[in-house]
């Protein structure tokens, strides 16, 4: 049976009552250990809400090793972000059901969905379904080459925002604008803000993010959850500063 009460719902109710959420993202590829549990340890005294799980070339043992460390180490959500149907693992709480819709490939719009749709259907997982856009970050990234797609341009606010309502329309339940990991340009707050103007799901933005200013940008522009990866990998310290930026946004 299919589960969607939890980690959705919070979202939502959070949106509802104005506030922040922070995800950092894990790439089993490029971890080292060392910073992991130096990570695992900042994102728990910060009080980080959610970990995204996931890369463009992740294989599933890896992704099971990973994904029970860090349950034995903290209780911190853990949710699946797939590059393909082979990362699935009942050991994370939730998955990103993805959906590129800002390209054209019919296997990342539905091709893949159909092959994993029985195992996720027996699962315990949280499937929260997510219209992934990909917006142009300057630089060609791991997502749009293994995903063979085009950007949206990063100045096509109007593309943006059409693609984000016809997600919405589709009954995607939430929208998630990506840069893509090591973008040189994070998605614009211009964008952001049209985006959220535009539909009334939650809104995640990732990719490119570096600092705390950022992260505090975005959320004034109308993001509900921001993601960050590659710049925690490099400086873990991070996390403490853009849960900070996070919590200036959170109401009285």
């Amino acid at each position: 049976m299919i589960n969607d009460n939890g980690i959705y719902k919070g979202l939502l109710e959070a949106r509802q009552r104005g506030e922040k959420r922070l995800a950092v993202l894990f790439d089993p590829d490029r971890l080292r250990l060392k910073r992991m549990e130096q990570t695992l340890e900042l994102a728990i005294r910060n009080g980080v809400d959610y970990f995204f799980i996931g890369g463009s070339l992740v294989v599933n043992n890896m992704l099971d090793s990973l994904l029970a460390q860090i349950r034995q180490q903290c209780p911190i959500p853990l949710i699946l972000f797939p590059g393909n149907s082979f990362q699935l693992s009942y050991r994370a709480d939730g998955i990103l059901y993805l959906s590129l819709i800002s390209g054209r490939n019919p296997e990342l719009l539905i091709g893949q969905h159909v092959i994993s749709a029985p195992f996720l259907r027996m699962s315990p997982l949280e499937i929260i379904s997510t219209g992934y856009m990909l917006i142009d970050g300057g630089v060609q990234t791991s997502v749009q080459y293994m995903s063979n797609t085009y950007p949206i341009p990063a100045h096509k606010d109007d593309i943006a925002v059409c693609t984000a309502l016809a997600g919405e329309m589709l009954g995607l339940k939430t929208i998630y604008l990506e840069a893509g990991s090591g973008a040189r340009i994070p998605v614009r707050e211009d964008m952001i803000e049209a985006v959220r103007g535009a539909v009334s799901v939650p809104l995640i933005v990732g990719g490119g993010i570096r600092t705390p200013e950022k992260v505090a940008a975005n959320l004034k522009a109308g993001a509900d959850m921001v993601v960050v990866g590659n710049a925690i990998e490099q400086e873990p310290a991070l996390i403490g500063e853009m849960m900070a930026a996070v919590k200036e946004f959170q109401p009285a």
